[in-house]
């Protein structure tokens, strides 16, 4: 029987490659410890590794974010007024 894929959120990656990064145990011991596939582990540590220059890069990706966040929202009032002024 296939167990259900899980989904692990962000801060726990960074959690677990943290971890991970200090090498205090084998990876089979680390991967058991946090209930995980060692190559599961490996992929992650390979992922973060290959986008460590993000993390210092400029923040004009981080305000755009902001600024397209703040225009949906913005969406999101109009088309709510809109749709009480047709239920008017």
């Amino acid at each position: 029987m296939k167990r259900p894929r899980r989904k692990f959120s962000a801060s726990f990656k960074t959690k677990v490659f943290l971890e991970a990064l200090k090498e205090r145990k084998t990876m089979s011991e680390f991967a058991e410890q946090f209930n995980l596939h060692p190559h599961q582990v490996s992929a992650w540590k390979k992922e973060f590794l290959n986008n460590a220059e993000k993390a210092f890069g400029d923040d004009k990706h981080l305000l755009d974010l902001k600024e397209s966040e703040s225009q949906k929202e913005n969406l999101y009032k109009q088309i709510g007024g809109l749709n009480m002024e047709n239920e008017w």
